[in-house]
């Protein structure tokens, strides 16, 4: 269905008599008289000091916390006030998150506050500021588990996920909810068009996706920022460890106190079938949502960090195709950050494209978002460029291929298939930035390939994958795949503290504030860093993995083993006179988890390629590379402030 025949269903239907009345009156009008143009942009017309504010419990028909009774989620809602004495009703903008009491939300960590009647005071961020005020009710879910709700946090399970359907079903009157958290007086959202818009970032936003895979009727969009698609890839890359631990630690993060005391059987769940082997169980199956994207009917706007290493780009790619392939109407931002939100990287862009996109979505105005570029992509710091599509027309994947070069270690990239072996040992101590500053160097700890110098653009767009055939010294052995520009930058500082920038003391408002919640947030600005080199995508894999992406086995040593390792998806342009480098190598420090032992591995190029998406494809590729220098430049130090963060457990929001 095109955006054109939904607006035109979401468009208020007059009534056959209304429809006649209004004719009449056109033509009784005087000849004066004109037309009222269709609104283009709601307006703060309500009062937000005056607006409803309430909470109810949304029965999830679930008993995760097996007490015998089902479990209701708290649900705060902020509404407008004379849209419900009019008897107009209003679409609702939600977000359903872990974090309301634990930890916070946004770069300020702010926590849902109450009045003496458990009624929201502060709602935390500047959706309720904002949007009520323009007609909007907005809503805080407690998920399962969490602040003032029932049942067990399952980490992306059945109970995270019905948590907010079962919300969005009450709004639709398919669900019931009660004025209480354990009282009997049911109560009814009969203020609400049922139309939804579920927004959130992290862990929040991954419960958008799942809750758009389910196909609920009502939730007519979501934007999901920063989100997980499926919690497998969250905590292992074809078996190889990304965390050293497992969803029962993030569960015990989040859970209130409540639930700590009633929910150890979900947590032995949570240990006993998501083993450390990074074999993929029944447990991660049930928490993919690109399998159920033929589901989606709402519209989704993405926003992701094209340096995250939280949740990382590897969730963008298939989650994106998936939705493509099932014509899900879809928009996308990327920045150069890593794990945090537009409102504090591009703010006031942010906050105008926000309003356009819920307007259409959830008020139908013809407001021409929907004939914009689909992409806004940023290609230096708080330097943005748009795409008509994404990834653009005339991308296709070119097979890059490595060969040997005038030393080991150190060789070249091309379209020319080629023959030898390189050879290198796996050395968790280092990192891509270690192989990317030494990639001119012969180390014993990474196989690099280069380009010549460019000597025209070369745009890389979407997800590459980079097949390695590799015959390890051990039974174990861990594989980093890394692409890199070769050149001088200045970018977003990703490995710093606040991941790109950096929060000011003035503030900006966005809204209007009361006593107990103001409108008014910290102002941010980029925080850049100049590099010699810049990581464009990573991936990782368990060579015990070869056969099945979802068990590993034991390797023997010295036999060959073919493997396809996933880089996330990201869109850069390598300029002309720079080099693109193809790094591979084992363990990267502080991303991945090392094998049980430290393995040599012996590289087959004849058997080793990079299939990389570029713009105009192979024949892109051979323009840039069509005689460039082949000589070997020397290399800079690797500059301060250009290393991998360090080793920690990160929780999908991190705090912001």
């Amino acid at each position: 269905m095109s955006i054109r025949t939904r607006f035109m269903i979401w468009r208020p239907l007059a009534t056959a008599a209304a429809a006649t009345a209004a004719l009449l009156a056109t033509f009784l009008a005087p000849a004066t008289a004109q037309a009222q143009p269709a609104p283009r942009e709601s307006q703060p017309i309500y009062s937000y000091e005056n607006a409803v504010r309430e909470a109810v419990w949304v029965d999830t028909r679930l008993d995760g916390d097996g007490d015998g009774k089902t479990d209701r989620v708290a649900v705060d809602i902020v509404r407008p006030r004379e849209a419900a004495q009019k008897g107009r009703k209003v679409p609702v903008i939600m977000d359903a998150s872990p974090y309301y009491s634990c930890c916070g939300r946004g770069n300020e960590s702010q926590l849902k506050t109450y009045d003496a009647n458990g009624d929201v005071v502060q709602m935390p961020l500047f959706y309720d500021n904002y949007f009520v005020p323009r007609g909007y009710a907005f809503v805080g879910v407690d998920l399962a588990g969490t602040n003032r709700s029932d049942g067990c946090v399952d980490v992306g399970g059945r109970s995270d996920i019905q948590s907010a359907k079962a919300v969005v079903d009450w709004l639709n009157g398919r669900a019931t909810a009660y004025t209480s958290r354990t009282g009997t007086e049911r109560t009814r959202a009969g203020w609400t068009n049922g139309r939804t818009g579920m927004i959130g970032k992290s862990w929040d936003g991954t419960i958008a996706n799942g809750v758009a895979a389910t196909g609920v009727r009502g939730l007519k969009t979501i934007v999901p920022i920063s989100a997980i698609s499926t919690w497998y890839d969250y905590y292992f890359s074809k078996g190889a460890p990304l965390y050293d631990s497992g969803p029962d630690w993030l569960s015990d993060y989040v859970d209130s106190p409540d639930a700590r005391a009633k929910c150890a059987a979900v947590q032995q769940k949570l240990v006993d079938q998501a083993p450390r082997t990074g074999d993929r169980t029944p447990l991660w199956t049930e928490r993919d949502y690109v399998k159920d994207a033929k589901k989606v009917r709402a519209s989704v706007f993405l926003v992701h960090g094209m340096q995250d290493l939280n949740v990382r780009l590897q969730h963008l790619g298939p989650w994106w195709d998936a939705l493509a392939k099932n014509g899900v109407e879809r928009k996308i931002w990327l920045s150069q950050t890593g794990h945090v939100d537009p409102f504090d990287f591009r703010r006031t862009a942010w906050v105008d494209t926000l309003h356009r996109w819920f307007d259409h979505e959830l008020l139908g105005y013809d407001n021409g978002i929907d004939r914009e570029p689909m992409a806004d992509i940023e290609r230096h710091p708080d330097q943005w460029v748009t795409s008509k599509s994404w990834p653009p027309h005339g991308t296709s994947t070119a097979t890059l291929r490595p060969a040997q070069g005038p030393r080991p270690g150190v060789g070249t990239l091309g379209l020319t298939k080629a023959k030898g072996t390189e050879t290198f040992t796996d050395d968790p101590a280092l990192s891509e930035t270690d192989w990317a500053a030494r990639i001119d160097t012969s180390t014993p700890d990474k196989a690099g390939f280069t380009t010549g110098t460019l000597t025209k653009d070369l745009r890389l767009s979407g997800l590459s994958k980079v097949t390695v055939t590799a015959t390890p010294t051990t039974s174990t052995a861990h594989l980093s795949a890394v692409l890199v520009d070769l050149g001088p930058d200045t970018i977003r500082d990703y490995a710093a503290g606040g991941e790109g920038i950096t929060t000011l003391t003035n503030r900006t408002c966005w809204g209007v504030s009361t006593t107990g919640d103001s409108a008014c947030f910290k102002e941010t600005r980029a925080k850049t860093t100049a590099v010699d080199y810049t990581v464009v995508s990573r991936g990782w894999a368990d060579l015990g993995n070869y056969a099945d992406p979802g068990k590993g086995v034991p390797l023997t040593p010295g036999k060959a083993y073919t493997i396809t390792l996933d880089l996330g998806a990201t869109d850069h342009v390598v300029p002309a006179g720079h080099r693109l480098a193809l790094i591979v190598a084992g363990t990267d420090k502080d991303l991945i988890d090392p094998p049980s032992t430290k393995p040599t591995l012996t590289i087959d190029l004849a058997r080793t390629s990079a299939r990389v998406p570029l713009v105009g494809g192979a024949s892109a590729f051979a323009h840039a590379t069509k005689g460039a220098g082949t000589a070997v430049p020397p290399r800079a130090a690797v500059l301060d402030g250009v290393q991998a963060p360090r080793a920690v457990h990160r929780v999908p929001e991190g705090g912001r």
